[in-house]
């Protein structure tokens, strides 16, 4: 299952009583916060997780259908590791 920006935006609003616009703000607040504060550094929400900057490498991709190959640049990625908390709540 994926959730979009738009369901986590009811989620909130309907869990935590805003108004969905509200709650729109506060989901873009946050995420505007990550990625200015990730930029270089590892962000740690005590009880919840860390969010950590990789950069994945250049490397070689191969279209399924076709077989052709083709280079796939380095990016820059958001990584997410829950704390102990979040996942004995999951499980």
């Amino acid at each position: 299952m994926s959730l979009g920006k738009k369901d986590i935006s009811k989620n909130i609003s309907t869990k935590a009583h805003f108004s969905l616009n509200e709650s729109e703000n506060f989901l873009n607040s946050f995420l505007k916060l990550l990625k200015d504060k990730g930029r270089n550094n590892i962000i740690k929400i005590s009880k919840f997780g860390t969010f950590e900057k990789k950069i994945t490498p250049q490397r070689i991709g191969r279209n399924p259908k076709t077989k052709e190959e083709f280079i796939i640049n380095k990016r820059s990625k958001f990584t997410f590791k829950s704390s102990n908390n979040v996942k004995s709540f999951l499980n």
